[in-house]
């Protein structure tokens, strides 16, 4: 990419745009567009529009989105598929009237069936059934995946698809209502820690399996798809290694230096079995991810630290 290039990152404030907006400056890529939810409302499509006829930007990668742990997703369907429609339409319609010469759309992991063979190709899309507690998000994500080679098919435009596996890094959500599993596994730690509990009562069996990736990794992913893929065809993003929900709480707990027993509330759902990501076509484009789990986690929880505990 030209590095002289505007390049709008559609939400910039979130852990996954934040750690966009680092690596493109590291990179040196300084003509960077980036607007405030109270600047722009990405679900309103005139004020979208009208912010692309103004700036004109060359790159946009889409990494706004209304995200959220299984509870709030069990708890806000609606919500979770109306307005993330509404982000995606807006935006990838004014992409292309203002002849935006590349967009990246980020997706999701759960837009795979819940029974999805594993690894997971990007050949599973459609071929199963959803996991029902994340249905409408998922379904959201389809509809962008869908939305993007729409617009190739018929326009030519270059808009391209990323699946990232589970995220989490510095400005993740700790929102327990909220928030991902290993963000609320850290709070709840550190919080038990705090109280000298000694006991960590965790949602589900522990026995799914997620993976998990650094949010800076993927912003490194973005970086190179943006500079050599093409395709309309999806691709996926994931570090190729899974860890089971017990092993992770385990793995957080001794992190944070809580000591006390783990408890699991089988009341509450699992979600899919396992969720592993095949990541062989990104692998042949060079990539790898260099940050280790275990290291991972530490770091992001020395920034929960410093940021979010008050």
């Amino acid at each position: 990419m030209d590095k002289s290039e505007k390049i709008f990152v559609a939400g910039h404030r979130g852990m996954v745009g934040s750690a966009l907006v680092c690596q493109l400056e590291s990179k040196g890529f300084l003509n960077l567009l980036v607007r405030d939810r109270s600047e722009l409302d990405l679900r309103d499509e005139s004020v979208v529009a009208k912010l692309f006829a103004e700036e004109k930007p060359a790159v946009v990668i889409l990494a706004a989105s209304k995200v959220g742990g299984i509870k709030a997703n069990i708890d806000h369907p609606v919500a979770f598929l109306l307005e993330n429609l509404q982000i995606q339409n807006n935006v990838m319609d004014a992409a292309y009237e203002n002849g935006v010469r590349k967009l990246l759309f980020l997706g999701s992991s759960c837009i795979y069936p819940k029974f999805a063979p594993q690894p997971i190709p990007e050949t599973a899309l459609l071929s199963g059934p959803l996991e029902p507690t994340n249905e409408a998000y998922a379904i959201a994500k389809i509809a962008g995946i869908k939305l993007c080679q729409a617009y190739v098919r018929e326009h030519g435009a270059n808009f391209i698809s990323m699946m990232p596996t589970n995220l989490y890094g510095p400005n993740d959500n700790f929102d327990l209502e909220t928030s991902h599993v290993l963000p609320a596994l850290l709070r709840k730690a550190h919080e038990a820690k705090t109280r000298k509990d000694r006991e960590l009562i965790v949602w589900g069996s522990g026995k799914p399996r997620r993976e998990f990736l650094h949010v800076d990794d993927l912003a490194s992913a973005c970086l190179l798809l943006l500079e050599k893929y093409d395709s309309p065809e999806i691709i996926n993003v994931g570090c190729g290694e899974d860890i089971s929900i017990r092993e992770l709480a385990e793995l957080v707990c001794d992190i944070v230096g809580f000591d006390g027993q783990l408890s699991w509330d089988a009341t509450k759902p699992d979600g899919t079995p396992r969720k592993l990501l095949d990541v062989t076509k990104l692998r042949a484009l060079g990539w790898k991810p260099s940050i280790p789990l275990r290291e991972g986690i530490a770091r992001t929880y020395e920034w929960f630290l410093a940021n979010y505990v008050r």
